[in-house]
Order: structure tokens, then sequence, then C-alpha cells
């Protein structure tokens, strides 16, 4: 490849990936020549090569190809003799083999791609999750390893996937001297079935077993699974004898998960096991507003209502996945049909969501809570009466129908004396209008609203 062709090639990825891919990924490359219709480039670290390679590595073929140079594939590698990070001394290794191994062993141990969206400054933070973001903080600054493995675990859509790849962005920005390999287990576990097939079992071994930083996510499922379990039992032990960083997720805690080998176990529960607490709804609120400024971003004519944040935060409470998916959705629908964001058009655009996502909270448990917090009997405040002592009690009994059920503004009505639907849209309003007024309605609705959540 001539220098002219070097840099047609570096104009267009400029134009394709934009300025800050092309500073961050394509820059660092170094063309090493091409042999045998293969184009090699040097690259600083690993890390940096494995990104390319899964990220744009076709983009850089085609280019190339594009501009009549020979070739059917691209690798990078790192040249031999580049500085390495200072490190333990790994046991049983045989580091002149390892150093001549062909460039083609990145192709097992490549990274999976990291999300762009997943960083830690992306992360909202609460009481369920905020222990687990400190330890993944800790780790992120590839000091001195201090608990080994990290192991966060916890349901789907609560964070772990995103501290991993947020752990693994962290890394590559401060400390590139790393050799830091971020895989599923299911990845594992098939580049370990590649490496059998093709008979380079030895070159596996070498290299997982010489990273600083491995981060496995989901390792549930490697359960059941012996010879995979065998070879990632003695990788994890290889890697914290030489004082190695190891971080792991899963959807549970390691004694709990079923075909998961006892010492392998053993072994996960030797480090910092961290839970990530199913999200409260003031955590869920943080998520959506943190989300909400994308959105308007994207669209910047709509108009989003007061209250359906809060509604959407405490409907929608087991999955942050679908929280932000739904607030996705309910945008482009808004967009699509040229109104702005209501409550109504909420429960209306996202209907399947808030079904399936419905708390079990019946209008009848919403009106004994309230009678009993305000010392009233239940017949007075679903009765005709209409002194303030009962009326505000029953409104408030009403909002909390609107927002924990899914029952319609008449259904609501023919639980409180037969009323008209009217009659509680408008208690609906006022509770809305006095709890920005008024702190102890807003203190008495947050102590039902826990109660009811309980």
């Amino acid at each position: 490849m001539t220098d002219e062709q070097w840099g047609q090639l570096l104009d267009n990825l400029l134009k394709i990936v934009g300025k800050n891919s092309f500073k961050s990924w394509i820059e660092p490359l170094e063309p090493a020549g091409v042999s045998e219709r293969v184009a090699t480039f040097n690259v600083p670290t690993t890390f940096l090569g494995n990104y390319v390679k899964q990220n744009f590595g076709d983009q850089i073929l085609y280019q190339m190809m594009a501009l009549n140079i020979d070739v059917s594939r691209v690798r990078f590698m790192v040249p031999a003799g580049a500085p390495k990070p200072a490190a333990a001394p790994a046991k049983n290794i045989d580091k002149t083999r390892a150093a001549a191994l062909s460039p083609e062993r990145d192709e097992i141990i490549a990274s999976a791609p990291l999300d762009a969206k997943f960083t830690f400054d992306s992360f909202v933070v609460g009481k369920p999750n905020e222990l687990a973001h400190a330890a993944a903080k800790r780790v992120a600054e590839g000091g001195p390893v201090t608990f080994n493995p990290l192991f966060l675990y916890g349901g789907v859509g609560l964070g772990k996937t995103h501290l991993m790849h947020a752990i693994a962005w962290e890394l590559q920005t401060s400390r590139p001297d790393l050799n830091v390999v971020f895989l599923s287990a299911e990845q594992f576990m098939y580049r370990f079935v590649q490496a059998l097939r093709d008979r380079k079992m030895m070159d596996f071994k070498q290299l997982f077993r010489s990273v600083d930083v491995l981060m496995v996510d989901d390792v549930q499922f490697i359960a059941g699974k012996d010879s995979t379990q065998e070879e990632f039992f003695h990788t994890f032990n290889a890697l914290v004898d030489q004082g190695k960083q190891i971080i792991i997720s899963a959807d549970r805690a390691p004694g709990e998960i079923k075909g998961l080998e006892e010492r392998i176990k053993s072994r996960l529960q030797c480090g910092l096991v961290v839970d990530l607490h199913p999200t409260d709804y003031e955590l869920r609120l943080g998520v959506l507003q943190s989300k909400v400024e994308v959105q308007r971003a994207q669209y910047p004519q709509l108009e989003l209502d007061d209250g359906v944040l809060e509604f959407l935060a405490h409907r929608i409470s087991t999955n942050v996945r679908v929280l932000e998916g739904a607030l996705t959705r309910l945008f482009a629908f808004a967009s699509l049909v040229g109104h702005p964001i209501t409550l109504e058009l909420a429960q209306d655009c996202l209907a399947d969501v808030l079904r399936s996502s419905e708390r079990k909270v019946s209008v009848e448990e919403i009106q004994r809570k309230v009678s009993d917090h305000f010392n009233i009997r239940l017949s007075d405040m679903i009765g005709p009466k209409r002194v303030r002592s009962f009326a505000r009690p029953r409104q408030m009994a009403m909002y909390l129908c609107k927002q924990l059920t899914s029952r319609s503004l008449p259904e609501i009505g023919r639980r409180f004396g037969g009323r008209d639907h009217t009659t509680v849209m408008h208690g609906v309003k006022r509770i809305e209008e006095l709890r920005n007024q008024d702190g102890q309605i807003a203190e008495d609705l947050e102590i039902l609203r826990r109660m009811l959540e309980a």
C-alpha cells in the first residue's frame, strides 16, 4: 500500500466514522504492509486492535478494496517489542512461544464490542445500586487489585452489563497499557470450542492467562458445561495467582447458580459479591429524567406534561430497559401523531407495557388505606358527603387509583359511589395541582404510595 493510498484511505474513513471515532480508533493505526492479500496494521494495545476489528474491520477492508488494493482480510497486532504493562510473572507459560504465536490469535481472544451509551456518566446512581457503582469505579481505576473477583449480580435490566461496559471504557481511557478482555460467558465458551476444533488449545490457554483484566458477562451460561467450566476454573486461578483483576456478572448470586461446580462457586465468592437491588421509585425517576434530555434533543418540538415521568416511574417498576424503551416509544409516537405528551397519550401509547407491569393494587385496597390514613370511615369517603374532611381524602384516593391501577375514569367513578367520570377527572386534576403547592398533601401521597407498594 502506497503512501498516497494510505492517505486516501484515512480521508475516506474520516468521512465515514466521524471525527471523534477517527481520532480515538483509526488515527492510532500504523500500516505494516500487505502480504498474501492480508493487510496488517500495528496497534498500540490489544484492546484497541480488538475494538477496531470488531467495529471498523469490515469498513476498512471495503475501503481498501475500493482503492484497488488487493486484500481479502485485515488483521491488527501489537508489534514485537512494544512496551508491556508491569505485571507479576505468569506461571508455566512459555513466553518465547507466546511471542511467536501467529497474529490470528486475536481471533480467539477478541473482546466483544462496547456500547458507547454504557458509561459511568450515563449510569444513574441510587440506593439500590450505589455499592455496585462504587465498586465498579474502584476497579476501573486500574490500580492494585483490592478484591478479586468483583462479582455483580441482579435481575434483568438493573445495570450489570452497563457497569461492565463502563469499567471497560474507563480502563481503555485511563489505562490503555492494560490488556483488557471483555466478553460474555457464551463467547468464552464459543472460543473455547473453536480452539478445541482448530487444535489451538495451547494458544487459547496462554492468551487468556496473559490478560491484565478479564471481564465475563452473564457467567450463569457456563453452568452445566463441564469442559468449559474446567477451563474457566483454571483460567480464573491462573489470573488470580498473577494478581490480575477479574470482573464477573450474573443474574443471581454464585451460590444460587444451578449446574455450576462447587469449586467455581467457592472461587467466585472469595472476592466482593455485590447485589444490584430492584430499582426504587426515585432511581427510576432519575433514569427517566436523564433519558428525557436525549429524547428532547431528537424531538425538540414536543411538549412533555408534568406528571408523565412520575406516572411511568410508578407504573413500570421491574426493568429499567423496559422503562427506557417505553420512553423512546412514547416520544416517537407523539412525534408521529403530532400531539404533546400527556398522561392520556402515555396511557394509550403504552397500554400493553402498562398491563404487563401493572401492580396488583386494587381500588378497594387504595380506598381502605386512604380512609385508615385519615382516620375516617370508608363509607364516608365513598359516600355523598362533600365536607372537606371527606372530599379531600376522596380526591386523593381517586388520584392514587388513576396512578396505580389501570382502571378507567368511569370505572373509578363507579367504585366511588357511582360518581361520573368528570368528577374523578376534576379530583385527579385538583390533587395534581395541590401536590405542587401543599407540602402536607405531597407527603401524605408519598406515604400512601409507599404503603401500597410495600
